[in-house]
């Protein structure tokens, strides 16, 4: 945990040391790609950034293509993007507009689902392509900051470790 990051008052979850180390990086994506390996997921939606890293494995391991979901400016095509709340501000994420069909299955995965703004945001633009299923997994979820609640009833989520912020 690392008090007052990226603003004072917030305690930032880093989960690169976890990454770093071979043994605990391979049981992360193991163990979330068993949680998926039977959905029929097809494209995996990885949260900016650190989304990127296990989300991108998983889309190799499940046979499915990676979308980033990314800060404004970011994307070369003509992107469509939604804007949220976090702790402390506003922010907006972006994904290129041809990035999800209507039959598509999708995982929307991040490292860490706090407050839930960033999560609801993607799942929110994911659903607005109209994809058949969508699902949502997080590494780390802070159960006292009732992220979960953010998220939409109709998607399943799954954590690999809960813990409280304090």
């Amino acid at each position: 945990m690392i008090p007052d990051f990226p603003v004072k008052g917030i305690v930032f979850i880093d989960v690169t040391s976890l990454l770093q180390r071979p043994d605990t990086f391979k049981e992360v994506v193991d163990s979330t790609y068993e949680m998926y390996a039977d959905k029929g997921i097809t494209k995996v939606v990885g949260i900016e950034s650190r989304g990127f890293i296990v989300g991108s494995t998983l889309a190799y391991k499940l046979g499915a293509g990676f979308v980033p979901a990314r800060k404004p400016g970011k994307l070369p095509y003509k992107t469509v993007s939604i804007e949220y709340e976090k702790e402390y501000g506003t922010d907006k994420i972006e994904m290129h507009a041809d990035a999800i069909g209507p039959d598509d299955v999708v995982l929307v995965h991040d490292d860490l689902i706090a407050t839930g703004g960033s999560a609801a945001a993607a799942i929110e633009l994911v659903k607005s392509f109209g994809p058949k299923k969508v699902y949502a997994n997080f590494i780390i979820e802070l159960t006292d900051l009732d992220g979960r609640k953010k998220i939409p009833s109709d998607v399943p989520v799954e954590t690999l470790l809960k813990m409280k912020e304090k």
